[in-house]
């Protein structure tokens, strides 16, 4: 665009003998003498002078006010140097003052709002640690748009970050329907850990159904992943399904069964090929804590989970699979994977530290993005033993 405003742009015009019209007080002065440059410096001159007496005389009124203020014409306390308006000690009218926050929905004491400095430690170096790297994986039914605020808080802290949309999921390409395998679903995962460079490690973040497939990348890839944590996820045994950890709470008021939309793409005589989530049940299943705002995006983002990957089996080694260190983070008001079925895989397969966000429902990336920043840095942080 540079280049083509350029192109476009009027040509200098050709130097004439006429006169400008900034010059015509002054006829006894030739158009091109320098007198006219030593004019137009001047007046530029007198102005900024005049810019700089008011300042100062600006500044002056605030140093006496702030003497005043203080009960002294001595001079002796120091000048603050912020003109910003404050009330020290409460002190001033409180209907002049700025609200704290615009928004009006009460910050829950679990989830503080913390700046990303406070979460790394000030004598720990991103250079001295094992990688920053996180891998973000999103649950059935959600995509990489579902880490926006994880994202944004991570790479203000100086971390790397990539957030992976599995097939069929958040803007990939890909039919849900056509997806038969959980190899065929995790291959966008497995193809970014494959190209990384020999020595790089990871920090694979597993959500909800993410739980399986960052375990199944583990498996092919033990020695380019640092951490697992799994985030309410479906932490998963050697030889066992997601639909097999799921049957562990079966019941008839089950959220999850009563949400569940079963798509046969192939016909009605063929196995299911998708299950789309009731939307009118979104927010009690998956986001019962999450702001408005963050649900509305989720109704008109989600896509249909395949369904064959849920049924597939993990395949998981101890000299692989179990060479990773993994760490869970529960979620206390979770609807869709109840806290009693998290615990109920952490006694399957023990992690090596479970850590619990309270008041954090299926979707804390939504429901308490701040908390979960905090245990996805200290996690990162825990050094090898």
């Amino acid at each position: 665009m540079g280049n083509l405003c350029t192109c476009f742009s009027p040509k200098t015009p050709v130097k004439t003998k006429k006169p400008t019209k900034r010059l015509q007080g002054n006829s006894q002065t030739a158009p091109n003498s320098s007198n006219r440059w030593t004019r137009v410096r001047s007046t530029r001159k007198d102005t900024h002078d005049a810019l700089i007496h008011e300042q100062a005389l600006a500044a002056a009124i605030l140093f006496r006010q702030h003497q005043q203020q203080n009960g002294s014409d001595s001079g002796s306390f120091p000048f603050d140097r912020s003109i910003s308006l404050r009330y020290p000690n409460g002190s001033g009218s409180k209907k002049t003052q700025l609200p704290r926050s615009s928004s009006s929905r009460a910050r829950s004491l679990t989830d503080p709002l913390l700046q990303p400095h406070q979460l790394v430690n000030r004598d720990i170096k991103l250079d001295d640690l094992d990688t920053n790297h996180f891998v973000l994986v999103h649950g059935g039914g959600f995509g990489a748009w579902c880490w926006y605020k994880t994202i944004a808080l991570l790479e203000e802290g100086g971390f790397k970050v990539t957030a992976i949309d599995l097939a069929g999921s958040g803007i990939h390409s890909f039919d849900t329907n056509g997806v038969t395998s959980l190899s065929q679903y995790v291959k966008p995962l497995t193809d970014f850990l494959d190209k990384l460079a020999d020595g790089e490690k990871t920090i694979l973040v597993g959500h909800d159904f993410g739980g399986a497939c960052i375990s199944y990348a583990m498996e092919l890839f033990p020695h380019k992943v640092s951490k697992a944590i799994y985030v309410a996820a479906a932490m998963l045994t050697n030889g066992q399904s997601t639909l097999d950890m799921f049957s562990q709470k079966a019941g008839s008021s089950d959220l999850m069964q009563q949400a569940q939309i079963f798509v046969y793409a192939n016909g009605n005589n063929h196995p299911p090929t998708a299950i789309n989530l009731d939307k009118s049940l979104l927010r009690d299943l998956l986001f019962n804590q999450s702001p408005g705002k963050d649900v509305a995006l989720a109704s008109v983002s989600m896509r249909p989970i395949p369904f064959a990957p849920v049924l597939e089996k993990l395949n998981l080694s101890d000299f692989k699979y179990g060479t990773v260190r993994r760490f869970y983070i529960e979620t206390s008001e979770d609807n869709a994977i109840p806290i009693t079925l998290q615990e109920g895989m952490i006694n399957s397969s023990p992690p090596e530290k479970v850590f619990r966000l309270k008041g954090a429902d299926h979707s804390p990336f939504f429901s308490k993005p701040q908390a979960l920043h905090k245990l996805l840095v200290e996690i990162l942080k825990i050094p090898s033993t």
